[in-house]
């Protein structure tokens, strides 16, 4: 199974580690591995479901950790989704489609509209930290910092396992660790709608 996740092969697990600031126990766990797939497996076989969704953020390259925000996101959306929600959701999942410097602020901009406390803000945010500059246009560049996109993509994945009802975080940890490594297998990481 691990040979499949492709999009992780270019991932150097060391070189990660630092920006995924693990706690001390899971960072136990996967002392001895050496590769993205086995420390995701490793996480998952001690508990550690949200440290795995951590990695997994951080170690898919930038559009599909943006696209596997969205779809964590669109998985717990309740029927009633205020529009800046949905539309910040919406503009992530055009820059993963188009990801072109004025779309890019175009989610920045829905994401600024929902006051930054929910799943959909986060993966927008997430998809304006995967650009080339963070100031405004016109202005002399500002990189993010490589590890923002990944950590905007972890708070989208955390809020998306707490919305609503809490009690089904372990089994919505689960479904997204499934959905990311489809996509890191090269697949659609498409979730259906969760049952009311």
């Amino acid at each position: 199974m691990s040979d499949a996740l492709t999009k992780f092969n270019a991932t150097d697990l060391a070189a990660l580690l630092p920006r995924v600031a693990l706690p001390p126990e899971p960072a136990l766990v996967i002392r001895d591995c050496t590769t993205v797939p086995a420390a995701i497996t490793a996480l998952e076989s001690g508990g550690f479901d949200l440290e795995a969704t951590r990695l997994i953020a951080h170690a898919l390259p930038k559009r599909e950790a943006v696209w596997w925000a969205c779809m964590c996101a669109l998985h717990t959306a309740p029927p009633d989704l205020p529009e800046p929600d949905r539309a910040a959701r919406e503009a992530a999942e055009l820059w993963v489609r188009q990801p072109s410097d004025p779309v890019r602020r175009t989610a920045m901009e829905r994401a600024q509209a929902t006051g930054f406390g929910t799943p959909e803000a986060w993966a927008a945010v997430a998809a304006f930290w995967s650009g080339e500059s963070m100031a405004p246009e016109g202005q002399p560049p500002v990189p993010p910092a490589p590890h923002l996109t990944g950590t905007a993509v972890t708070g989208a994945v955390a809020l998306a396992a707490v919305r609503g009802d809490a009690s089904r975080r372990t089994a919505r940890l689960q479904r997204f660790l499934a959905s990311g490594r489809n996509i890191a297998a090269g697949g659609p990481g498409r979730l259906s709608a969760e049952d009311a």
